[in-house]
């Protein structure tokens, strides 16, 4: 029976396509540790590979949208699960969200008759599903770092930090997402992005002309999981404005597309960059 292959690097993903049959249909799933609804798309997958045999001309892919920032932007994936059908190089449709029930009959749309048949049993849809995904993965990121001589726009903290109580971290957090008129809680810095979705957000910032400021959430577990519940918004990055939150990347993307000048307010592309936190 087909099996779910975990792709581990973009040597070997680049490898895996090259070698595809050019009859061959790809389901490509874009998975992160961090996101909940993975973990139930990857047993549903597994199953559904389950059903159909070795040497039919289909193969299940798992990519981890974090560790292959390069693959993921070429996919336009900005939230997770998201899932692509693709053959002969080409995308036939994308899924995003943890339908069980979807994700089955699209792929067995675009599979050949030749399935096996198998109907092994799949686990119950989830309810959540990711926000609309928008066209045109930002790329070619410029090497934006903050100047040095750039005055700080909020108080430095380390992990070394004594834990506050809620009232103490509530306050604390209140401060940082107003520390700056736009304020970026990101994994890594601009000049290092640890996750591909944060290098994606800082591009867009970068090609707008936004100066801001930002905060690395994995240099400060305190924050990392305070955050979440402050401005009830789970995963990262997250982007504020003027003390309110925007969003991820996807609703960025949204703000953009619905107006593009969207960021007018606080665009200085006179300047070379803006003002970080040094976390």
């Amino acid at each position: 029976m087909a099996t779910l292959q975990e792709i581990e690097s973009e040597d070997v993903f680049n490898s895996t396509i090259k070698n595809a049959s050019p009859s061959a249909l790809l389901v490509l799933y874009f998975k992160a540790a961090w996101a909940a609804p993975c973990a139930q798309m990857t047993t549903i997958l597994q199953t559904l590979a389950s059903t159909y045999p070795d040497d039919f001309n289909l193969l299940f892919l798992s990519i981890d949208a974090e560790n292959l920032p390069d693959v993921s932007e070429s996919y336009d994936v900005t939230s997770v699960p998201y899932i692509v059908l693709q053959k002969d190089g080409k995308t036939l449709e994308a899924i995003g969200g943890s339908d069980a029930a979807k994700v089955r009959s699209t792929v067995e749309k675009y599979a050949s008759s030749k399935s096996s048949g198998g109907k092994a049993g799949l686990p119950p849809a989830l309810s959540a599903t990711a926000p609309t995904q928008a066209n045109g993965a930002t790329k070619n990121l410029s090497q934006y770092a903050p100047d040095a001589s750039d005055p700080a726009t909020a108080p430095q903290y380390s992990s070394d930090t004594v834990t506050s109580s809620k009232e103490e971290l509530d306050a604390r957090l209140s401060n940082l997402v107003k520390a700056a008129p736009v304020m970026l809680f990101m994994k890594g810095t601009p000049s290092a992005p640890q996750c591909g979705f944060s290098r994606q957000l800082v591009s867009m910032l970068r090609e707008n002309g936004v100066k801001y400021g930002f905060f690395n959430i994995l240099a400060d577990d305190e924050v990392r999981q305070g955050l979440k519940e402050f401005s009830d918004w789970p995963t990262f990055p997250q982007l504020y404005t003027r003390g309110d939150l925007v969003g991820g990347l996807d609703i960025v993307k949204e703000e953009l597309d619905s107006d593009p000048d969207f960021f007018k307010d606080f665009s200085v592309k006179t300047e070379s960059g803006g003002p970080g936190i040094a976390a």
